[in-house]
């Protein structure tokens, strides 16, 4: 017997947060595409099979959700009061947090991690879903875990 869909949103709810947060950064966008992956998951809802993987099927949806954002955005235009006086694109030493460091990533690292460690899923699926072989994927997940780690080791002020 399937469980209610209020059981899947709370089980399954911060791991879609995690992937959305992942590809799209810590940012309302992200909020958005989380409330538009449940809103289309309970639409679909009635017509999944009782065996079904409910959680990559809603990281699937997620990656959906997290694509028309991105393409959301490339067609909004961005006002600016006053042009940027040659700032640093990576800001400030100790302004960035876990989500724009990842943001920062290559998308196929990005969307590797985001799938494989945030969303559950295995390298075979997350290659379904972004191209390209298993062991690719998991290469990718692996360099941008790299760069993570070095981006994150205190003192080291490599924001490269």
């Amino acid at each position: 017997m399937k469980q209610p869909f209020e059981r899947a949103v709370e089980q399954h709810g911060a791991t879609v947060l995690r992937v959305c947060r992942a590809a799209l950064g810590a940012s309302p966008d992200a909020d958005d595409a989380w409330s538009e992956t449940f809103m289309a998951a309970l639409r679909a809802w009635p017509g999944l099979d009782e065996d079904a993987n409910v959680e990559a099927w809603l990281v699937r949806i997620a990656q959906h959700k997290t694509i028309d954002v991105v393409r959301a955005r490339s067609r909004r235009p961005t006002p600016v009061a006053d042009p940027p006086e040659g700032a640093s694109r990576h800001g400030r030493p100790g302004d960035h947090d876990i989500w724009s460091l990842v943001g920062e990533l290559p998308e196929r690292q990005r969307l590797a991690i985001a799938y494989h460690y945030l969303g559950g899923l295995p390298h075979t699926e997350t290659a379904a879903l972004i191209g390209g072989s298993p062991d690719a994927v998991r290469r990718a997940a692996s360099d941008g875990l790299k760069t993570l780690r070095r981006r994150l080791r205190p003192g080291t002020g490599d924001h490269s």
